[in-house]
């Protein structure tokens, strides 16, 4: 703190020298001097008209010597002596502006900062000690410091933040989340924490953005659909729940937002092409490997062929009448606990049921995301009016319970309507 205002103290004479030398070296006369001035100049000029009128015999020797003598009478009574003029006490008014302008510039230097700045820099450094990168904190003494600061001001949402973050940075996603909780009460219209809420209470959820995040993250787009940061959990959740043109128009839109060419860039335009490919395996019905997407491994692969699924396909008489022969139905298994893009699909139609099917790692999106590769999965039947694979209102669907790979004799009935 010592150095912080020395460092202050010579920056503010610098800057008063600029202001106050050139004021405190200007000279001043007093008024009476400025007074004597004007009247000798006036009484050069009448003597000098006095000679002119003499040389042109106008006055005569005797009147221009009487006027002269009356002239330094006058004179004499109005000019003051050098003696008392020395005596007088002479005050320049630049000298005292000066003064008063360094007072006034030191005071409203030192107020303005006070008033707009950040006071708390000056506490001791060992308040500041701990902490790591810009607005957290990582050691336990400066955490549960902040923590008791804000037991006692609990709307200090400046602190509040430095908290979440901290929180975050400590990977006590739950404790992060509950603080964001908070800051979004205090400070509603303000997109970057609701994103930063959405992110913490995913992590604490074990990276689950479905749900309560993905509410979190369209207030966040309400607010500013150009947040960076909500664009880009948006479009993973979107993936996660297998709304991949969702995830093609987050995407896109932050992809407006990132340098070109950047491996930002490069990330999300293949999780774009991702999107679409997985688009176009659905509405084919062909197996298509992609290159990537975010998997949540449940346990070891199991050995090839283990995985296969079979079962039968049913239409539920009481919906019978509400699906034409040559609808698209759909027939996928996606994983219990996990990502929502289909591990397999096939596609028939409605022309085809009963339906015998069977779902296995050849029927794969992608190589990550397979049967194999998870512990529990569930399969789900529907009949799509559109033909497209994304659930719409008025589409036909059933599902069954959870079942492992390697599954036989499932049995699914279509008898629900999506809403």
């Amino acid at each position: 703190m010592t150095l912080f205002w020395i460092i202050c103290a010579l920056l503010l004479a610098v800057a008063l020298l600029f202001v106050v030398l050139p004021l405190w070296r200007s000279t001043g006369k007093s008024n009476q001097v400025l007074r004597d001035a004007v009247n000798l100049e006036i009484f050069r000029d009448q003597i000098a008209e006095m000679d002119a009128d003499l040389r042109n015999g106008l006055l005569t020797p005797e009147m221009h010597e009487q006027g002269k003598r009356e002239l330094q009478a006058r004179l004499l009574e109005e000019v003051t002596p050098p003696e008392e003029n020395g005596n007088l006490p002479l005050r320049n008014p630049h000298k005292v502006m000066a003064m008063v302008l360094a007072i006034l510039l030191s005071l409203a230097a030192v107020g303005l900062y006070w008033k707009t700045g950040n006071p708390d820099a000056l506490l001791p450094q060992s308040e500041h000690s701990s902490a790591e990168g810009f607005g957290t904190v990582h050691s336990e003494a400066a955490l549960k410091e902040l923590e008791d600061k804000l037991a006692k001001n609990p709307r200090d949402a400046d602190s509040l933040l430095v908290l979440a973050r901290s929180y975050a940075e400590l990977e006590r996603y739950a404790d992060a989340a509950r603080a964001y909780n908070k800051l979004t009460q205090l400070i509603p219209n303000e997109a970057q924490l609701w994103a930063d809420f959405a992110d913490a209470l995913a992590m604490a959820n074990g990276q689950n953005l479905a749900g309560h995040p993905t509410l979190l993250l369209d207030t966040a787009l309400k607010l500013d659909p150009n947040n960076p940061k909500a664009l880009a959990l948006s479009g993973s959740a979107a993936m996660g729940r297998g709304d991949y043109p969702a995830a093609i128009r987050h995407w896109e839109n932050l992809l407006k937002l990132v340098p070109k060419n950047s491996e930002d860039a490069k990330m999300l335009g293949n999780g774009i092409q991702q999107a679409r490919d997985f688009i176009a395996q659905i509405k084919s019905g062909k197996p298509m490997a992609v290159q990537r997407t975010p998997v949540v491994e449940e346990k070891k692969p199991v050995a090839a062929g283990q995985e296969r699924i079979t079962g039968t396909v049913i239409l539920s008489a009481a919906l019978a009448g509400k699906a034409g022969p040559n609808d698209t139905l759909f027939v996928l298994a996606r994983a219990a606990n996990g990502p929502k893009a289909p591990l397999a699909v096939i596609r028939v139609r409605v022309k085809d049921l009963p339906l015998q099917f069977m779902l296995d790692d050849s029927m794969a999106m992608s190589p990550q995301t397979k049967l194999s590769n998870f512990g529990k999965v569930v399969v789900i039947a529907r009949v799509s009016k559109s033909g497209d694979a994304i659930p719409q209102p008025g589409d036909l669907q059933g599902t069954s319970a959870t079942v492992k790979p390697g599954s036989s004799g499932v049995k699914l009935s279509i008898d629900s309507v999506v809403k």
